[in-house]
């Protein structure tokens, strides 16, 4: 902070007013009733309130990982039932054989791959950076959220899958085909809401790495979000943004866990016995 001509005297008085010179354990008092108010300090590079930097950046990030949820759920659903319905069959080996394409392909490549076909050869969608207005902010955000639900829909899908096949073969499926409910009511009301807790404790699990997943294709698409704010403050090495960030990182995948464990009981009545 004080570059490489500081003075002892100045690095004394730096450590003072950053509360360096204090136990450790008096160090980590202060940082966590100060992270309970939303304080981190100030970044070392930017000079700007570490806190309102967060919050600027926060919901682009967020929209992101919602945009890219709601994609990877959108492919993940349809074809698990497809293939869970069709098991064994032509339909269910060509499922599989894309869960296990997409599975494989690094996050980077994949939106370096539809940046080229969507926009620079079709000029569908923008190239990089966020567009003003819902319909440009949509338009910048669906390369980066189908690049991510690339990443997410296999495991998802997999997941789904095994469910759905388990549960086709329960007795209580059974007695719905016998009371002449059709095939599509048995299969949506009955097996789908059943096999949904499995997938949704992947999805679950997955937060983690889906966060450090936006992190790479925020750098490739450009976009101010938490991501690429944490890859830029490790090149310059700004430790206190870098404390922050993991903190707030870690502080979503407990919340999202919390969600995922509220969830259960809204998909099984039995749950909340």
């Amino acid at each position: 902070m004080l570059g490489t001509r500081a003075t002892d005297e100045s690095i004394a008085i730096l450590r003072s007013q950053l509360g360096l010179d204090k136990p450790l354990h008096q160090q980590y008092i202060d940082f966590v009733s100060d992270a309970a108010r939303l304080e981190f300090g100030t970044s070392l590079t930017l000079r700007t309130d570490i806190g309102s930097l967060i919050a600027a950046r926060a919901k682009n990030s967020a929209r992101l990982l919602v945009y890219s949820i709601i994609v990877s759920l959108l492919i993940a659903v349809p074809l698990a039932i497809l293939a869970a319905v069709r098991r064994n069959r032509p339909a269910d080996h060509l499922v599989r054989l894309f869960t296990t394409i997409t599975f494989a392909m690094p996050a980077f490549w994949t939106g370096l791959l539809l940046v080229l076909i969507f926009s620079i050869r079709l000029g569908f969608f923008p190239t990089s950076g966020l567009g003003e207005g819902w319909i440009n902010l949509a338009l910048s955000l669906t390369l980066p959220a189908v690049t991510i639900g690339f990443y997410l829909a296999p495991v998802l899908l997999r997941s789904l899958r095994s469910s759905l096949i388990e549960t086709l073969s329960s007795e209580f499926v059974e007695a719905a085909r016998a009371r002449g409910l059709s095939e599509r009511r048995v299969l949506l009301k009955h097996v789908l809401r059943n096999s949904l807790i499995a997938m949704i404790t992947v999805l679950g699990v997955n937060i983690g790495f889906l966060i450090s997943g936006a992190v790479v294709v925020e750098n490739v698409f450009s976009i101010p979000g938490l991501g690429s704010l944490m890859v830029t403050s490790i090149i310059s090495r700004d430790y206190p943004v870098i404390v922050a960030l993991t903190l707030v990182f870690a502080v979503i995948v407990i919340i999202v866990n919390l969600l995922v464990d509220l969830s259960y009981a809204l998909l099984d009545p039995r749950i909340r016995l």
